[in-house]
């Protein structure tokens, strides 16, 4: 006996399922959440004000390791962020109808880590005040930029992909703001939600020009974003490639880099989009066969990151470069192998689990890649960034780094910064895009009928 078919799904259906999470109230479970993310970013915030008072010596840093978890973080952040726009705009431009599960989840993604990413350069230059000196406008002092400055070419590489990140993400949500708009309800709360739903969907009425604007701008932001995403990762890395500090001066640096942060950055969508689906009741729309071709991917860029790890050390070993042989045997065996070994536990090992289907679509051993995978991530730039610095040319200046209170509260802050931003777009936005879910649920829904109707 078949098992009874789901009723198919209707526009109105989904529209309905979609915009839902915004009408009713919060569970408990989104409050707790909220409440302990936001606590975290309130101690970010508390973090920096003492920075900006007592100085970057709060930091574990010295004179040595001037480079720690606040460039370390940096890093991971950039990853995150690059993963969001490059996976939603290439499965775009490659006219991949299962991106609709998961894309407008990875782009809030890249929105939310950019402008985390951006704090900690700002920050790590000592006087957060005087940052607007990095950009090119005239001031009262004559100052220009130093365009041999390595931070000058984050602030380039940044504030670009930030903002082609911001207009793609915000081009995408104009059809489903539109939607909230018209499902707002007759009330005092529900007039003040359509006014604010009317200037987000800047005037869209779903005529056929109102599409057709749309998809082909849609499709140009994606075009920029793709390249851009490569480009501006790419010259993060080239910042650290371009010194001579052992460990960093290597030509694979953009490719592992860029390779790097798509691993990790669908790492973070799969740890959104799992707890997402089970709490809005989703399953139709992330479904588990987007997981399963997440983790795909996933596996496949991982086996790269392998690739680049094994790279980094033939390397070490065939320059015959006393300094660069010493350098990776540290992180073999100095007093902080402990990170090496865990980061390639969570990047090596734990990701073999995804070449078995059966694990691919086990909800509880995605989670659990996931997780290793980004703890993995931010280990493999603390290995890069703080090991190479504490091993350096000279024995003269070699040191030990230590996270000091500080450190620790302004790692674990930014994740609660995060996560607050995360939840609150999931209470004001559609987690999922109604327009092309529609376009793609309801096309595969003509397609089967006439089908049917073919072999009956």
């Amino acid at each position: 006996m078949s098992a009874p078919r789901e009723p198919e799904l209707t526009a109105r259906q989904i529209t309905d399922d979609l915009t839902a999470p915004i009408f009713r109230l919060p569970s408990l479970q989104w409050v707790g959440g909220f409440l302990t993310a936001a606590g975290l970013a309130g101690l970010f915030g508390l973090a920096i004000l003492a920075y900006c008072v007592e100085g970057y010596g709060i930091f574990g840093v010295d004179n040595t390791v001037n480079w720690g978890n606040d460039i370390g973080s940096y890093v991971f952040w950039i990853g995150i962020a690059v993963a969001g726009t490059l996976v939603s705009s290439v499965l775009l431009l490659f006219r991949q109808r299962w991106r609709t599960g998961v894309n407008r989840a990875t782009e809030a993604m890249t929105v939310f880590a950019i402008n985390i990413a951006g704090i900690y350069p700002l920050i790590h230059t000592g006087r957060p005040w005087v940052d607007y000196w990095l950009l090119p406008l005239p001031n009262d002092l004559s100052l220009w930029e130093q365009f041999k400055s390595p931070i000058v070419w984050d602030v380039f590489a940044i504030t670009g992909y930030a903002t082609t990140s911001v207009l793609f993400f915000y081009l995408g949500l104009i059809p489903d703001f539109a939607a909230v708009r018209d499902r707002c309800p007759d009330n005092r709360f529900g007039r003040l939600q359509r006014l604010l739903y009317s200037a987000l969907s800047l005037g869209w009425k779903g005529t056929a020009s109102d599409w057709r604007h749309y998809e082909r701008a849609y499709t140009q932001f994606a075009w920029v974003a793709t390249p851009l995403v490569v480009g501006m990762h790419s010259t993060i890395a080239t910042l650290l490639a371009v010194s001579l500090v052992p460990g960093w001066h290597a030509s694979v640096f953009p490719p592992y880099f860029v390779s790097g942060a798509i691993f990790g950055g669908l790492a973070m969508a799969m740890l959104l989009l799992i707890p997402l689906r089970s709490a809005f009741s989703l399953e139709r729309y992330i479904t588990i066969d987007h997981l399963d071709r997440l983790a795909k991917i996933m596996l496949t860029v991982g086996m790269i990151v392998l690739y680049v790890y094994v790279t980094e050390f033939f390397t070490a070993w065939y320059s015959e470069s006393a300094a660069e042989q010493g350098q990776y045997w540290y992180r073999l065996t100095g007093e902080h192998k402990a990170f090496f070994w865990t980061m390639i536990l969570c990047n090596v090992v734990s990701i073999q689990l995804l070449w078995f289907r059966s694990l691919r679509r086990n909800l509880g051993v995605l989670l659990l890649v996931a997780f290793m995978v980004n703890a993995g991530m931010w280990l493999e730039r603390y290995n890069i960034v703080v090991l190479s610095l504490e091993r350096d040319h000279l024995p003269s200046k070699w040191t030990a780094y230590a996270f000091t209170g500080w450190d620790y509260i302004i790692l674990s802050g930014s994740f609660g910064l995060f996560f607050t931003q995360f939840l609150l777009f999931c209470r004001v936005a559609p987690v999922v895009s109604i327009a092309e879910i529609k376009a793609t649920l309801l096309r595969r829904g003509r397609h089967g009928a006439d089908q049917e109707a073919s072999h009956g």
